[in-house]
């Protein structure tokens, strides 16, 4: 097998069972716009957020005025919460 087809095999095989890291933490301006979000919807507070699934995940969302918090699953590009699990 010359090098560099063997190079080029050696770097496929690689790739090919690396495990692709799912999830993420948003960027600052992602955060922002998450934040203002979840302010415009009633929350007050809120755990971490990361992208998942191809979804953010919001852990602990609380509304104003709540004591009791939801798990939210929202659109990446409209941040509609496509999903809320009581926390």
């Amino acid at each position: 097998m010359k090098p560099r087809t063997f190079a080029l095999a050696a770097a496929f095989a690689v790739t090919a069972v690396a495990p692709a890291r799912a999830d993420r933490d948003p960027t600052a301006e992602e955060r922002a716009r998450i934040e203002d979000f979840l302010r415009s919807e009633g929350f007050s507070d809120w755990g971490p957020i990361e992208l998942d699934d191809e979804a953010w995940e919001v852990e602990g969302a609380m509304p104003e005025g709540s004591d009791e918090g939801y798990d939210l699953k929202l659109d990446p590009t409209t941040l509609e919460i496509i999903e809320r699990e009581e926390d």
